[in-house]
């Protein structure tokens, strides 16, 4: 069960809808026997660490031949691909499976050690002793004396801090074990590699990792990694072809984290379903209730509650992700939960610029969901709202415009810093929230003789007609529109036809009310 599994589980994978991510093991057996050797991957749930996981195992396992599995993926064309293939000894730990056959999740620890010990009591009776009762020392004790070493694969190696949150006594008792098998003098002898996968980091106590040993891999730091932390927009895209979804659209919905030299990811689970189902929808955010996103961003933290409103209208925040401690229970600071939300997938984290934001439609909508549950009324209603704003704009009612615009000012200004276009423009697209599911928006996009503020190209399956929307402060909706026109801004649709709205909205500061301009024109392809 536990040493040298099989392959049943990376058949079954690859019975269904695979994308080749069989390059991993390349970079795996370059670590064997290094100090490099020790790797661990956190990603969020539903990201493929299994997948990987499994496929690992059954490259490395001794007890099978997984040439037919491999022979056509990637990997076959890896020099070192018969140099490793099935020919180690994996110790594959699920701890999830032990956390479920534990009565008492304090347990969790001494089953999996018992579970495993019996299994190495069987298979080397002359090595490990009947009453022998740590791990590490029986592995230790068969290296010893047989020579053999392992490849040890813990899939969901946190699952015990995030289920178990508040017992340091089980935590501290699982991170001697880790210790014992990954930072004694004996490791180098017994362990050949190591692969672990999780959805936080390796938990910090005080300034030291817990397994400072471990070369990680995480959503804020993937490099060289980053292929493999979901599907890449290549990959997307060929799934789409065997579909009849629109791409266009599909990077709509679950495009958005960016990791490493500026790789597109998209999360496995969305994607697959997408194309099994043909259909988009919140397929990753429905694995997990937004509950845990509510408690995250209720957290009253200086700064967090306009952190959230800000990366609703489409803004960035910096962030420092170098202080969290790599659990949920030591969570200080709005950083802290911004980086949080990093791990878990929430956000998306921009490594050159140190910001982070809301990555895509699918979680925008659980966002919208948290604050709409989650007291956070003003703004709730603002979102609700928004759907007949972006109505009465395409009808060119200009005085309800800029009433339903003073409410969504009225909601945000407590916690929302109101005094520049910037915070005018993260206003409005709140306000027009819902206009995304018929229109891209583009902020401060280059057009004409300079940069239009918003604008709002109609995607292929509406009939409505594009906007280019102008911001003023303490100047007139008038002058806004006459901007647009002698700027020329509406050159950046030179491949639209139709129906063009030109919105020019002007905030008084003295009356702290918005005004509304709109003039409509027909616009044709330029050639």
């Amino acid at each position: 069960m536990y040493l040298n599994p099989g392959n049943a589980g990376f058949q079954s994978i690859l019975k269904g809808t695979y994308v080749d991510k069989s390059k991993l093991i390349a970079y795996i057996n370059h670590t064997l026997g290094t100090k490099e050797k020790l790797t661990c991957v956190s990603r969020p749930r539903r990201f493929g660490k299994s997948f990987a996981a499994q496929m690992l195992s059954a490259y490395y396992d001794r007890s099978c031949d997984s040439y037919q599995l491999f022979q056509h993926l990637k990997i076959a064309r890896e020099s070192s691909f018969r140099k490793h293939l099935n020919q180690h000894n994996v110790l594959y730990l699920d701890i999830t499976w032990f956390i479920s056959n534990s009565r008492m999740i304090k347990d969790t620890v001494k089953i999996l050690q018992k579970e495993v010990l019996a299994e190495l009591k069987v298979i080397y009776p002359n090595y490990v002793s009947t009453d022998e009762e740590s791990l590490p020392m029986a592995l230790a004790s068969i290296n010893a004396g047989t020579g053999e070493a392992f490849i040890v694969i813990i899939d969901e190696w946190d699952a015990l801090f995030r289920e178990s949150k508040e017992d340091l006594v089980l935590q501290e008792e699982y991170v001697q074990l880790l210790r014992g098998l990954f930072r004694s003098s004996l490791t180098d002898k017994m362990i050949e590699a190591a692969y672990m996968t999780g959805i936080l980091p390796i938990k910090k106590y005080g300034n030291q990792s817990a397994l400072s040993d471990f070369y990680e891999f995480t959503m804020v730091d993937p490099i060289p990694l980053e292929e493999y932390a979901g599907f890449t927009e290549e990959e997307a895209r060929e799934l789409c072809r065997h579909s009849s979804l629109d791409y266009t659209e599909l990077q709509r919905w679950y495009d958005g984290y960016v990791l490493g030299n500026h790789l597109h990811i998209y999360s496995p689970k969305s994607v697959l379903d997408a194309v099994k189902r043909n259909r988009f929808g919140s397929y990753w955010t429905q694995t997990e209730t937004y509950e845990s996103l509510k408690s995250y961003i209720n957290m009253n933290f200086d700064g967090l509650k306009d952190a959230v409103i800000a990366m609703l209208g489409g803004a960035r925040c910096k962030i420092n992700t170098r202080k969290f401690q790599n659990d949920m229970t030591s969570v200080k600071s709005k950083d802290d939960v911004m980086t949080l939300l990093v791990h878990l997938g929430y956000l998306a984290f921009d490594a050159s610029e140190n910001e982070v934001f809301i990555p895509n439609q699918e979680v925008a909508d659980e966002f919208k969901n948290a604050v709409e549950d989650g007291g956070w009324e003003e703004i709730a209603a603002a979102l609700e709202e928004s759907e007949r704003l972006l109505d009465v704009t395409i009808s060119g009612d200009c005085k309800v415009v800029a009433e339903l615009i003073d409410e969504v000012h009225m909601a945000s200004t407590s916690v929302l810093a109101y005094n520049d276009e910037n915070a005018l423009s993260c206003v409005i697209t709140i306000a027009y929230y819902s206009a995304r599911k018929d229109y891209v928006l583009i902020r401060e996009m280059p057009a004409g003789k300079g940069f239009a503020d918003i604008v709002f190209l109609p995607r292929k399956h509406t009939n409505k007609p594009a906007l280019i929307v102008e911001l003023k402060w303490d100047q007139s909706a008038a002058g806004a529109i006459q901007q647009i026109k002698e700027r020329r801004y509406d050159g950046v649709l030179d491949q639209y036809e139709g129906k063009l709205l030109l919105v020019g909205i002007n905030y008084d500061k003295k009356t702290k009310k918005h005004t509304c301009s709109i003039e409509t024109i027909r616009k044709t392809k330029r050639n």
